[in-house]
């Protein structure tokens, strides 16, 4: 998947990409609004990341123009906390989801699956994991059908174990995810989020393994009363 980010922040930009690079997209990167109308006249993108505050040309021109072209580029709009305004007149004007700064990376990540999934025909938006049911557009997790009560922190922390389920995450990649713009998570931070999050999906046999000293797991689930079956996630 190829995303456009149009960001005039610097560290912002740099830390976006960072990101999603490590989740496995291809960034490019323009930092004001006639370079993205420019890329996105010439380039082919799966995804547009918008700051609605560019220089030069705004972010609703940029998607005004876009729209005009008659493209059906997935459009995430990113605007200040208090314009409200700007954020009506971008979905009137064709986006397609928006955020407000800041944000949580965790939620920024999930909803950039959900719009990519939707510009490439569908995917799953329900991921599975034994009795452990995550619905990475609404962010709510279930155990057995029953809604778990997790905090915003609980549910970043859940999204990147079961991404990558059955495989090592360090704790630094977790503080990364579940990092804010302009607020830090510590190690000793993670270490409660963890434990508060293994005992509430525990109950149903998910597990969180502990690699001492590296990070977590969450391990294979395994069914005992359907032997032999995989539950579709590797194991370590």
């Amino acid at each position: 998947m190829r995303i456009l980010l149009a960001e005039d922040d610097s560290v912002l930009a740099d830390g976006l990409t960072r990101s999603l690079r490590q989740s496995g997209y291809a960034i490019d990167c323009v930092k004001n609004g006639q370079e993205a109308d420019t890329a996105l006249s010439t380039q082919e993108f799966d995804l547009l990341i918008l700051d609605l505050g560019l220089p030069k040309l705004s972010g609703l021109e940029v998607l005004r123009r876009l729209r005009a072209r008659a493209s059906l580029l997935p459009v995430l709009i990113l605007t200040a906390a208090d314009s409200i305004e700007q954020r009506v007149n971008g979905l009137d004007l064709g986006a397609d989801d928006y955020m407000a700064k800041p944000f949580a990376l965790s939620e920024l990540e999930a909803r950039v699956r959900a719009l990519t999934r939707r510009g490439a025909g569908g995917g799953a938006a329900v991921v599975r994991h034994g009795p452990l049911a995550y619905d990475q557009v609404g962010r709510s997790a279930y155990i057995n059908d029953q809604m778990l009560d997790l905090s915003a922190r609980e549910l970043g922390l859940l999204e990147i174990l079961l991404a990558r389920a059955g495989r090592l995450v360090s704790k630094e990649q977790l503080v990364d995810h579940l990092c804010e713009w302009g607020e830090e998570v510590s190690n000793n931070a993670i270490e409660v989020y963890v434990h508060r999050l293994r005992k509430k999906i525990e109950v149903g046999g998910v597990r969180i393994a502990t690699v001492r000293g590296l990070g977590y797991c969450l391990e294979k689930y395994v069914d005992t009363s359907r032997a032999g079956l995989d539950s579709g996630v590797e194991s370590k």
